[in-house]
């Protein structure tokens, strides 16, 4: 074991090591599984995989104490669980018959890839790769339409590229990792118009962060229409990424369909702690406030701060932001992952850019002190 006084390089130099040999910091979803803890005591911050920093609601941490005694019991057997997926569709204001619950919204995208792969998907590029990498993966045909010069979904080129052998549409909105969004009447003209043709998915992971109007979900398009098909998920706002819960909302024959098929056991891959917890979480809203206006301080500090360093950082609504790298020399990632800051670098048609997520306002202060000490490009 290392002494004390060279443990950070022997951190730094097996971590990297690590990345070398199956990882990769360009991966915007955190594939490689890097903790947000991973390295904290020796100054590491970790910015790399979007969560929230401020942790669960109290009300849900005590909830998910309170079904401790319950652990050993599968879900349908415990009485005070059986209300969950009541409860969850009248907060998000559909009919029961109208949601599937599933591990995370991640589940929800590698099940739709699989369920809808006899045909091809129509999706934009970069978006968030968990349903069009597990596409590909399958075989199945992904079309990629480039975002704009402005880094938002060019819908009238994904309604173009539409044609008789699409079976899926694939929209992530606010947009991993662009940070754009999409207005919600534009979106819900593209949704009507695309379904008409296609299964349209759209990916809310982000919504929560938004404000009034832009906040307005596809949800109640399911109502009525059998071809659109929403995922959420409690990994964000409510800070329940490492609890893994989400779920599908669509129109009552798809959700049926769906359960047929792939999701049929999806419900019971989630724990009876996450189910209490994520209940709880719900009727916290005080906690989601106050995480969302953090959020949004954090974010507007980094942003300015970046601006000031002539980096043109996209507008975002989310908690990441993104921005060009310009001609910088080296592997962006690794080269601040040796400066004790985990983000994500990838090369696009039109360069380089990273993405950063928004920690706390310390951490994003930090972040900007490495920036401003030896930014180059």
């Amino acid at each position: 074991m290392p002494t004390q006084t060279n443990r950070r390089d022997w951190l730094k130099q097996n971590s990297l090591a690590a990345l070398a040999l199956g990882f990769a910091l360009p991966s915007m979803a955190n594939e490689e599984g890097l903790l947000r803890s991973f390295g904290a005591a020796e100054g590491f911050i970790n910015l790399g995989s979007n969560e929230n920093p401020y942790g669960i609601s109290p009300k849900a941490k005590e909830a998910l104490l309170g079904m401790l005694t319950e652990a050993h019991r599968y879900q349908f057997n415990v009485a005070s669980l059986q209300g969950f997926t009541k409860q969850l569709s009248s907060y998000y204001q559909v009919g029961a018959d109208q949601v599937l619950i599933t591990a995370g919204s991640g589940d929800s995208l590698q099940m739709l890839a699989r369920h809808f792969s006899k045909g091809n998907l129509v999706t934009a590029a970069p978006t968030f790769a968990t349903l069009p990498n597990t596409a590909k993966k399958i075989g199945t045909k992904v079309i990629e339409i480039p975002l704009t010069v402005d880094k938002i979904h060019d819908l009238p080129a994904m309604l173009r590229a539409i044609n008789s052998e699409t079976q899926l549409v694939y929209i992530c909105n606010p947009a991993n990792p662009s940070s754009t969004i999409i207005p919600p009447g534009v979106l819900e003209n593209f949704c009507i118009e695309a379904s008409k043709k296609a299964m349209v998915v759209i990916d809310e992971a982000y919504i929560d962060f938004l404000n009034t109007p832009d906040n307005r979900s596809m949800i109640g398009l399911t109502h009525q229409n059998p071809n659109i098909i929403v995922v959420r998920t409690f990994s964000k706002i409510h800070a329940m990424a490492g609890l893994r819960v989400g779920f599908i909302a669509g129109h009552p024959t798809t959700i049926n369909l769906l359960d047929e098929n792939y999701f049929r056991n999806s419900q019971i891959t989630v724990s009876n702690l996450t189910m209490a917890a994520a209940a709880a979480s719900m009727k916290d809203e005080a906690h989601r406030e106050s995480c969302k206006q953090k959020n949004a301080a954090a974010r507007q500090y980094t942003f300015t701060a970046l601006k000031e360093m002539n980096i043109k950082c996209i507008p975002s609504y989310t908690n990441f932001l993104f921005f060009p790298l310009g001609k910088y020399p080296g592997d962006f990632a690794q080269d601040m992952f040796k400066k004790n800051v985990i983000l994500r670098s990838n090369n696009y048609a039109d360069g380089k850019w990273a993405r950063v997520s928004v920690g706390t306002m310390d951490e994003m202060k930090q972040f900007i002190g490495i920036m401003k000490a030896d930014w180059k490009a």
